[in-house]
């Protein structure tokens, strides 16, 4: 497979474009009514109780979605696998679109937004937040994402001399690209601790929570790279570079971790003589085997080759850990 990316062609105005486009219209025109008139004149949250499921599902979620480039980055730069590089910038592009759609949504989803500048001000911040934590290091990584992916567009406007200055200090980049999303991820996880008995037994894990957010962020990293993949594969109709084999072969990677998190995630509840929570019979038990489930098809769609190579499955299997990952947590 080519390492030289080249554009596909075809109509920007295209069909999909046409069918959303009102609905892009409407959301800027609600937006624009809540930051005028507050969250109140678009939901039954207000600015001195902004805390709804949509923060929770931009964060945790959105973030989640957005880590294809992230977990390709610690395959290719960190773990050397080189093959994987072909992946990279499209899933680089999708990480940068959904991390600052991500850091958007929380914009607008706080109550009292005019006081996020005081995230960076020295004197104003608390160290000890883990909320600090993860708007910073978020932040940051916006910008670290938009200078890995500068190249691209030095490429295209043919600025050889800022590629040639960029590509210098190209390592240390991605060294921090690698690093920055490793530590918000895991302070998602913090951040449940910090609910305490707010959350279910079932998934309050304390002290393993950090580690369960990293692990389920690499399984949806991985995951959307092959999800994505086959949306625009199928959408090419075949025009496009055929990675499939680049997929198969992340599945490995994904049914390992599907295979420690599984593990821990039991081992946890039986060390902490929980798992008769799983067996009480009412919705938190219902909806933690429907986790379970999740995890466990694309363990057995993975490992068997005849599944793995039809092009549904694995679009499937992709799909199952997303949804399996982001309810683990």
């Amino acid at each position: 497979m080519s390492h030289d990316p080249k554009p596909l062609g075809g109509k920007i105005i295209s069909k999909p474009v046409i069918i959303f486009g009102p609905l892009i219209v409407l959301c800027m025109l609600l937006i624009v009514k809540r930051l005028v008139f507050g969250l109140g004149s678009v939901s039954d949250l207000n600015g001195g109780f902004p805390w709804g499921v949509w923060i929770a599902f931009d964060l945790l979620i959105g973030t989640g979605f957005a880590c294809g480039g992230w977990a390709l980055a610690w395959a290719v730069y960190v773990f050397n696998r080189g093959q994987y590089h072909p992946l990279v910038r499209p899933a680089l592009l999708a990480s940068l679109f959904g991390y600052s759609l991500g850091g958007l949504s929380i914009t607008i989803d706080v109550g009292r937004y005019w006081n996020l500048p005081y995230f960076y001000i020295p004197g104003h911040f608390n160290v000890n937040s883990v909320l600090f934590e993860t708007a910073v290091c978020m932040t940051i990584y916006i910008g670290v994402m938009a200078l890995e992916f500068a190249p691209a567009l030095f490429e295209r406007l043919g600025w050889k001399v800022s590629l040639k200055r960029l590509n210098k200090v190209m390592f240390f980049i991605i060294a921090l690209g690698a690093l920055l999303p490793t530590m918000h991820q895991s302070s998602m996880g913090s951040l449940m601790i910090s609910a305490g008995y707010k959350v279910h037994p079932l998934w309050q894990s304390y002290e393993m929570l950090p580690l369960f957010s990293v692990l389920t962020a690499f399984i949806m990293g991985f995951s959307i790279v092959i999800f994505e993949g086959s949306l625009v594969q199928a959408g090419l109709k075949g025009n496009g570079p055929d990675e499939k084999n680049l997929f198969v072969k992340l599945t490995n990677t994904i049914s390992v971790l599907l295979a420690i998190f599984v593990v821990l995630r039991f081992g946890e509840l039986i060390y902490r003589d929980k798992l008769s929570y799983a067996f009480a019979g009412d919705f938190y038990s219902a909806m933690f085997w429907i986790e379970v489930v999740l995890m466990v098809f694309p363990l057995v769609v993975l490992r068997v080759a005849k599944l793995r190579n039809d092009s549904r499955m694995l679009y499937l299997s992709a799909l199952s850990a997303l949804l399996a990952a982001r309810r683990g947590v």
